[in-house]
């Protein structure tokens, strides 16, 4: 049951993803994983005015079955140096992706931080 209501709610995020301004901006990108909805493939932008402006930033998300009371796992694949990020195995090191998770936040919720500090 846990997983159906997990798959129900990535189902209808991943909707909201697809509409969501970020996407029709271009700056971020979301896609499924060999037609999972728990693995799922990202891709951000660097913003303007950064180090990171015209980089193309890829990452690996996996979807717990136990979502959204879990967050979700985020690495990245491009390497990349980052104070937030594992220069060893590309994880975000943010509190909203452990502690300060909350079963109110969303998928978008990992791509809102970005690349601030």
């Amino acid at each position: 049951m846990a997983v159906n209501m997990a798959i129900s709610r990535i189902k209808r995020e991943f909707k909201e993803v697809l509409k969501s301004d970020e996407i029709t901006q271009c700056a971020i990108k979301l896609e499924l994983q060999n037609d999972s909805f728990t693995d799922l493939r990202g891709e951000i932008t660097g913003p303007p005015d950064t180090p990171y402006e015209n980089g193309t930033f890829l990452l690996e998300i996996h979807i717990p079955e136990t979502y959204p009371f879990n967050p979700p796992k985020v690495k990245f694949i491009t390497k990349i140096w980052h104070p937030n990020i594992s220069s060893v195995t590309g994880a975000i090191c943010l509190d909203i992706l452990k502690d300060s998770w909350a079963a109110a936040m969303t998928i978008v919720s990992t791509y809102q931080w970005k690349f601030s500090t």
